[in-house]
């Protein structure tokens, strides 16, 4: 049995080891594959990486895990939606996280709150499954468990999105930096790997004691060290209140009442202060959006993965998807931009 993983970004290589993991664990063939160039930067040598179509179409996987949006329907195997992120409002729904493209046999949902409504778009497209098995991504977060810091911690994340970025509001980051300066409390930042050089360099001029900065797509670790997080519109937000853990969030884009969602950048310290005493309100709304969200705590999400994969295999359900010739070109040409 020969898996394929499919991703664009360095950020989908969290999503694709613990699956690459389980697959070698069955003593099933797994290789990697990048539609952009530069992402086999981010990847080690030491992975069993494929760097051509022709690569691809020799080795014939049988399933190939796709952690974008699009996938070449000339490679062979079943397609199976795995998803890059949490849906979080970025864009309409429609165009965002449920765009049914046409490329996929398979949707491997997060939680109630993704498989609903692919469920319904099941029912209306009648060429995929949809089932839900919690995201990959997730599995090393669990179990949870408390790492102690010396000083109450709060992680920084920040989409590269400007009308929704905190690490581009100029009167949030003179803010965070003149609080990482009082001493009480210690800043981890990350920031989305499509940020511009210019803010990243910014960031990293600001480190200092109680300020560290991390270049890094390996946030799980990080999450596990903070108590709150201070935000903006990322999917990385909701990766980390799935620990059971307050959220600051400025001008989220959809707020959640799980969110202490404040406007302006003179909120943020009492925000910060309000999360640290962990609300109880909040705590409850926490534990609502993780049961509807990705209720799934075992860290087994790789484990169902696969197994809806054989499952769809034995069972034969694959249907004759859409022409889709527009998409289809399109990936032809970004494949043939980058040389692949």
């Amino acid at each position: 049995m020969k898996f394929l993983i499919y991703i664009s970004q360095p950020y989908s290589i969290p999503i694709g080891k613990p699956l690459q993991e389980e697959i070698e664990k069955r003593g099933f063939s797994v290789r990697w594959f990048c539609d952009e160039k530069e992402t086999y930067n981010a990847l080690s040598m030491n992975e069993p990486l494929l760097y051509t179509v022709e690569e691809v179409k020799e080795y014939a996987p049988h399933v190939v895990l796709v952690a974008t949006n699009m996938v070449p329907d000339f490679f062979s195997g079943i397609k199976v939606q795995v998803f890059h992120g949490f849906s979080v409002g970025k864009r309409n729904e429609s165009r965002g996280h449920f765009n049914i493209r046409g490329f996929f046999d398979l949707y491997c949902t997060q939680g109630p709150s993704t498989t609903e409504p692919f469920k319904v778009l099941q029912k209306k497209h009648r060429y995929f499954q949809v089932v839900e098995t919690g995201w990959s991504k997730m599995d090393p977060l669990f179990p949870l468990e408390y790492i102690a810091q010396e000083k109450p911690t709060v992680l920084i994340s920040s989409t590269f999105t400007e009308r929704l970025s905190l690490a581009r509001n100029e009167e949030a980051v003179l803010e965070i930096e003149r609080l990482s300066k009082l001493g009480k409390w210690k800043f981890m930042v990350i920031l989305h790997p499509k940020m511009d050089a210019e803010t990243v360099l910014r960031f990293e001029k600001m480190q200092h004691q109680d300020f560290t900065f991390y270049n890094t797509t390996n946030i799980i670790p990080l999450f596990k060290q903070a108590d709150i997080m201070l935000s903006d519109t990322t999917s990385a937000i909701t990766e980390f209140a799935l620990q059971k853990k307050p959220v600051v969030t400025l001008n989220n884009n959809k707020p959640e009442a799980y969110m202490l969602n404040i406007h302006d950048a003179y909120e943020i310290e009492l925000a910060l202060q309000k999360a640290f005493t962990q609300p109880t309100e909040i705590m409850q709304a926490l534990e609502d959006f993780i049961e509807k969200t990705h209720p799934y705590n075992d860290g087994r999400s790789s484990v169902r993965v696969i197994d809806a994969c054989l499952r769809f295999l034995k069972e034969g359900k694959q249907k004759r998807k859409p022409l889709n010739l527009l998409r289809r070109y399109k990936i032809r040409k970004q494949l043939n931009y980058w040389g692949l």
